[in-house]
């Protein structure tokens, strides 16, 4: 039997100031809990996230964990890039090159991927920030809710 995982926020953090992505680098806890309304079933990922520095101007952003809904136990991992583009704004993409949304900082995000509309929010500060997606569509209504800790820095 797993523990159970605890409660995340039910709202975001609100913003402490504009973060750029280079100001997240490093590892972090992650806690995950999704919500899908059509199906009335939550399920919670755990693991981590690492965002690395691979070029001044692009940070990898890999996630690994573990998805539990219910008595189902799923590895999960994906793998994003942020790249910081001409005049300095940042979007992130997909592993395979695709944009996902723009970096914007307390503010809502979009991403079409029709049928389905998603609407986004990343919030917080260096130590812990939130990313939440609403995710809409004929056969989708979900909320996605992460929260992302600093991992302390253990020494050698």
């Amino acid at each position: 039997m797993l523990p159970e995982d605890p409660p995340l926020p039910t709202e975001p953090l609100l913003p402490t100031e504009p973060l750029l992505p280079t100001d997240l680098l490093g590892e972090w806890t992650l806690r995950r809990t999704v919500d899908d309304r059509l199906a009335g079933v939550t399920g919670f990922v755990t693991g981590t996230t690492t965002l690395t520095l691979t070029t001044p101007d692009e940070v990898r952003w890999d996630e690994a964990g573990t998805m539990r809904f219910g008595d189902s136990v799923t590895p999960v991992s994906r793998t994003l890039v942020v790249r910081r583009g001409p005049l300095g704004d940042w979007t992130v993409h997909f592993a395979d090159g695709r944009v996902f949304h723009d970096w914007v900082w307390g503010a809502p995000v979009e991403h079409a991927c029709a049928p389905d509309d998603y609407t986004g929010v990343l919030a917080g500060d260096a130590r812990r920030w939130t990313v939440r997606w609403e995710a809409h569509g004929p056969a989708k209504d979900h909320r996605l809710d992460s929260v992302l800790e600093r991992r302390p820095v253990t020494a050698d």
